[in-house]
């Protein structure tokens, strides 16, 4: 067996802790080999945030100092393992609220250092794409749909732990967009469970515009659409109408899938994409799901979409992307700071 076999052999059993605290959800999770969760602990900050319609970014942060302990142990105990049975330890670098992330890295940095283990930072976008390994295998070059409160993006995957961004959005992200129409509506937050809810209840769609920007770019806005749903609701107001809050959710639910899909598709097939996989907190929108199930069928395009559980945040996903670095010895130093910035492909792993 040669010194590369030997090598992939002890990756393939190596035991990450891996700990997530980059916005308002302080987890920790065991992933043996990058692809089996031995435990995946998340706590959520909805509840302590929900009164203030968003994150609260002081407050995550002294969330996170006073659980992040607890869900350690937590993690652990669920896996039946200590800390002796630890080969590395994972943490979210970034991007992120920077005060969240540093309370993650700094017990992140701790733990490696006490038990003189190898310490990897690790891309939080990366984490929701290679969810999906959680689940299936990804072949490769693969195209990803990244949607979530922050983020937006076409993502192409040329090989293993290799990033190409195609495409992003140019102002708000979906998952943002999703909040600020729910709130537009008095819809408590986070908004789009209850966009999604409304869509699906409607019997008509007030039709809004669809935003498509240059004939082959695959960025995406949102900024637009949000003020013609504000637009339309006004309008209600003025003329003393009543607004049909169904309606105008399956309308603007319809003009974000319909933007997401076609270019998500379009870009696949231009790019030689064998799957396409959906990542991030909205990949959990019911709407959204049926539509790319419904056209990747279509095109005979294979479509991987995480449960439930992993398309949120938490660190199974942080553990099974910071696998991609372990198996290159691609380790981070105890100097390792929070990067609210980092970019995607700037995380690649080396060639």
């Amino acid at each position: 067996m040669s010194m590369e076999q030997v090598a992939e052999k002890a990756a393939a059993e190596a035991v990450i802790l891996a700990i997530e605290t980059s916005c308002d959800e302080t987890s920790a999770a065991v992933v043996k080999g990058g692809k089996e969760i031995l435990s995946n602990i998340v706590s959520s900050q909805i509840d302590i945030h929900e009164r203030f319609g968003g994150v609260v970014p002081e407050i995550a942060s002294r969330k996170h100092v006073e659980t992040i302990t607890v869900i350690i142990e937590q993690a652990l105990q669920a896996a039946g393992i200590g800390f002796e049975d630890i080969d590395a330890i994972a943490v979210t670098e970034g991007p992120g609220l920077v005060g969240a992330l540093l309370v993650g890295i700094v017990a992140a940095k701790s733990l490696a250092m006490a038990l003189d283990i190898p310490l990897i930072g690790t891309h939080h976008i990366a984490g929701h794409i290679y969810a999906n390994e959680l689940v299936e295998n990804i072949d490769y070059p693969s195209l990803a749909l990244v949607v979530s409160g922050g983020h937006t993006e076409l993502v192409l995957l040329e090989g293993e732990g290799r990033f190409r961004i195609i495409g992003r959005t140019r102002d708000d992200a979906v998952g943002e967009a999703y909040d600020k129409v729910a709130r537009a509506l008095q819809l408590p937050y986070p908004g789009g469970p209850h966009i999604d809810r409304l869509a699906a209840e409607a019997e008509q769609e007030h039709v809004l515009p669809r935003a498509w920007l240059e004939p082959d770019s695959y960025d995406f806005s949102f900024s637009g659409l949000k003020s013609a749903v504000l637009a339309a609701i006004n309008q209600h107001r003025m003329k003393g109408l009543e607004l049909d809050a169904t309606a105008l959710a399956r309308g603007f639910q319809s003009s974000v899938i319909e933007v997401l899909t076609t270019k998500a598709l379009r870009a696949a097939r231009e790019h030689g994409a064998r799957q396409l996989l959906l990542c991030g907190g909205v990949a959990a929108n019911r709407g959204l799901r049926e539509a790319l199930a419904s056209q990747c069928a279509a095109a005979g395009l294979p479509l991987l979409i995480p449960p439930h559980s992993l398309c949120t945040d938490n660190a199974a996903m942080i553990g099974a992307a910071a696998h991609l670095k372990l198996k290159r010895g691609e380790f981070s130093e105890l100097t390792l700071r929070g990067d609210p910035g980092l970019q995607l492909e700037q995380w690649s792993v080396e060639a």
